[in-house]
């Protein structure tokens, strides 16, 4: 009888021990898991700073707002790039911060108008250029786009309406002060800039 009865409180024994060992076990296993949430959740926060503030967004609503990201990148680009007046220090530091923007093409392109001319020309006839965007599509699966706007050159005499037509690429990059949106654009070309009016100014 006493035989038996040490034997069911080994038997007791082990089931407990394995019981809370299962349990235990159970325990780690469900903190692990907990503390990899918590570190995905905490990896899906970004601070962005507004003036200053930091402002705690969602990685899964920046991923969303991507696309109007790159459409202010690119209309950026060329805002800076095509806006220029009479005046030499202020057309180098519009290109200058254009070319944050953009890989080499976008230096090509200011080399290739600066050798026909162009910024020359711009000073000599103290002409204002500006530019208006009419659209920016966007290609997601091959990340390209393509702008349509306008670009008016005014001079003395008159005002000198031109189509705008460019296209490229853009690359996700880390962001920094001279790139705020991350967005590098590559490949960029212009494929249509004919003159579509030329308007008389009145002479008083």
């Amino acid at each position: 009888m006493l035989i038996k009865n040490i034997e069911q409180r080994i038997k007791v024994n082990k089931i407990v021990s394995l019981g809370t060992v299962a349990f235990a076990v159970i325990i780690l296993l469900a903190s692990f898991f907990f503390a990899y949430r918590m570190i995905q959740d905490s990896r899906k926060s970004i601070y962005i700073l507004d003036n200053g503030v930091p402002v705690l967004a969602k990685q899964t609503d920046v991923l969303l707002n991507r696309p109007v990201e790159y459409k202010a990148q690119i209309e950026l680009f060329h805002r800076l790039f095509f806006t220029l007046a009479p005046d030499d220090a202020y057309i180098k530091e519009n290109i200058q911060k254009s070319l944050y923007l953009i890989d080499d093409s976008g230096k090509k392109e200011y080399t290739n108008l600066k050798e026909k001319g162009f910024y020359n020309q711009i000073v000599a006839s103290s002409s204002m250029v500006s530019i208006h965007a009419d659209s920016i599509q966007l290609d997601m699966e091959q990340k390209k786009f393509s702008f349509f706007g306008k670009q008016m050159i005014t001079r003395k005499s008159a005002v000198i309406t031109r189509k705008l037509i460019t296209e490229g690429f853009f690359d996700d990059i880390i962001r920094s002060p001279n790139n705020p949106h991350g967005v590098m654009l590559k490949n960029w070309r212009i494929i249509d800039n004919e003159e579509i009016s030329n308007q008389t100014k009145n002479s008083y």
